[in-house]
């Protein structure tokens, strides 16, 4: 069902993205992987089972954006299925003494990098008459948690934007869906304390978290669907988890 179809993965180099390349490429699918640590890219191609394109992009930068997608090679243009994956959470301060740096990564990477790639993307798909884009949101688009504020308030964002995206797509062949974890063992927990490694594996301490792997597996699973068949949501939680904030340690 996949074999040959361009499958396009922001934020590839670690994490979800990575695991997404993995499994798409598993399933004899083309993968066109985008994100700004190449090296981690090529390293990660290397290890597909299939074909692949390694893409430096920094899906905030529209001009770059709109350059990267415009000079792709003529075999890798037609893209099939989009998974806007790139994304990131910065700090757990409160709103009143957040930093504004923080702010500006979270918004121009999660709202305006997912719009500046689905904006570049989507007009092939539409000339082309298909295609799927996922996009991976967060429990955090569904709930708010203390510290959360403008990280959760991205992901609503995320989840509003998916939602109106299907909107304007009614009446074509194309589809889009959200996916959205709780908590995953990803770098994202270091990422979010900038590298405080010991802070961040207190995250997960005491459950079993999602691996990226489960989360790829409910992507591949959103555009393995019959055509007629559009999967809008995907809530996916650790069975240890409740909600954002419940979740039982051992």
């Amino acid at each position: 069902m996949l074999k040959d179809k361009i499958v396009f993965v922001t934020g590839a180099s670690s994490g979800i993205g990575a695991a997404c390349a993995e499994v798409f490429s598993s399933q004899g699918a083309k993968v066109l992987m985008a994100a700004r640590r190449i090296e981690r890219l090529r390293a990660l191609a290397q290890r597909l089972k299939g074909e692949s394109y390694c893409l430096k992009l920094d899906v905030t930068q529209h001009e770059q954006v709109e350059a990267a997608i415009g000079s792709l090679p003529k075999t890798w243009q037609a893209i099939d299925i989009l998974i806007n994956n790139a994304g990131l959470s910065r700090g757990l301060d409160k709103l009143y003494e957040g930093k504004l740096q923080d702010w500006e990564e979270m918004i121009d990477t999660n709202v305006k990098g997912l719009l500046y790639v689905t904006r570049a993307v989507v007009p092939g798909m539409l000339e082309r008459g298909h295609g799927d884009i996922i996009n991976i949101s967060s429990i955090a688009g569904r709930e708010v948690y203390p510290g959360g504020n403008v990280y959760c308030a991205t992901k609503h964002a995320v989840r509003a934007l998916t939602r109106g995206l299907k909107m304007d797509l009614l009446g074509t062949p194309l589809r889009v869906c959200s996916v959205d974890p709780g908590l995953v063992e990803t770098e994202f927990s270091i990422v979010r304390f900038r590298g405080d490694a010991e802070r961040a594996q207190k995250v997960y301490e005491g459950l079993q978290p999602l691996t990226a792997r489960d989360v790829a597996e409910a992507v591949l699973f959103c555009v393995t669907r019959p055509p007629h068949v559009n999967i809008n949501e995907i809530l996916l939680m650790p069975t240890a988890q409740a909600s954002a904030s419940l979740v039982a340690r051992e």
